[in-house]
């Protein structure tokens, strides 16, 4: 058996559910086998990722969830790219299939993405509304008005699941955050998720009643901090991008952040220049003890399940390690 990199503290502060993100660019072969490997390491869940020319997350979903004994995140479900009445219909077989052991997560898509496959919206605010609405409605017997005056369509009793799960909203802006906490059960955010933007999405989503709260975050974790930190710093190449902006916005270093991409010529200069100090803020990186701390502070900020990103060419060897703060 793997001896964890440091023994956990007698008495550790309270901790968020840890899952781990299946990487969209993992050969197929590895799938499985990666699977496996999170839930030997004791991960509670495995997210996989729905991004356009990738892999389809439903299917991810069905394969790992019939592989092992693991909760199952999709994220994220574009709205606009699916029928609400099928959506329901895949979800209902896979909570029958799996009871208990799926969260479906659904958004807007990123435009560029949506737009190239025919499915964006002038109004994407009511598109997803629509939508989650619908799908929860379905999967609990409603029957929900389809567009243009259709007639009302219900799931067949038989196909209702006893255990409907969760359907979060993973997006990020003001108003769509909003949305998140008057129609879902809970909210995704995409990395980098610090306490602070935690804070703000949360402000910001104001529910009033029990909300789950899902933050995604690059990980590295390693006895030698510096290493950890550098295994780190290509991911957060993206950061910079406007797309990134209201994650960085409650942070003290955002706007430094912000005029730091501005002055590289690239993404890869960018990652390069970023100091230490910002990379162990933008991601859980550097020793067991002190990313247990940063899951610590994420869970006194709100978050309820936090999902690690490998890192590195090899994410299967990655495993190992991020389950020393498990």
């Amino acid at each position: 058996m793997t001896r964890p990199l440091e023994d956990a503290p007698a008495h550790a502060a309270p901790q968020p559910r840890i899952g781990l993100l299946l990487p969209r660019d993992l050969p197929a072969g590895e799938v499985l086998d990666y699977a496996r490997r999170a839930q030997d390491a004791g991960f509670t869940s495995l997210w996989a990722v729905e991004d356009m020319s990738w892999r389809g997350g439903v299917a991810q979903a069905a394969a790992v969830l019939a592989t092992t004994r693991l909760e199952v995140g999709i994220g994220i479900l574009p709205a606009g790219a699916r029928n609400a009445v099928y959506a329901a219909m895949e979800v209902a077989t896979l909570s029958q299939l799996f009871p208990g052991r799926l969260t479906v997560g659904v958004g807007h898509g990123m435009p560029a993405w949506m737009r190239a496959a025919g499915a964006w919206s002038t109004g994407p605010l009511g598109v997803l509304s629509d939508h989650v609405t619908a799908v929860r409605s379905l999967l609990r017997g409603g029957s929900p008005v389809m567009a243009e005056g259709g007639p009302a369509v219900a799931l067949d009793p038989s196909a209702l699941p006893d255990r409907v799960p969760d359907v979060l909203l993973g997006v990020r802006g003001p108003r769509s955050l909003a949305l998140s906490g008057r129609i879902a059960d809970g909210t995704v955010l995409a990395e980098p998720s610090s306490p602070e933007y935690v804070r703000a999405a949360l402000a910001a989503v104001g529910a009033a009643g029990p909300h789950r709260l899902v933050a995604f975050n690059v990980a590295s974790v390693d006895a030698d901090r510096g290493r950890a930190l550098e295994r780190a710093r290509p991911a957060l190449a993206w950061i910079g991008e406007p797309d990134w902006a209201p994650h960085l916005a409650p942070m003290d270093i955002g706007e430094e952040v912000r005029a730091l991409r501005e002055r590289c010529a690239d993404r890869e200069e960018f990652a390069r220049r970023l100091p230490d100090g910002w990379v162990a803020r933008l991601a859980l990186a550097g020793t067991p003890t002190e990313v247990r701390s940063g899951l610590s502070a994420l869970a006194a900020a709100g978050v309820t399940d936090a999902v690690l990103l490998p890192t590195g060419p090899d994410p299967s060897a990655e495993v190992a390690s991020l389950a020393a703060v498990v």
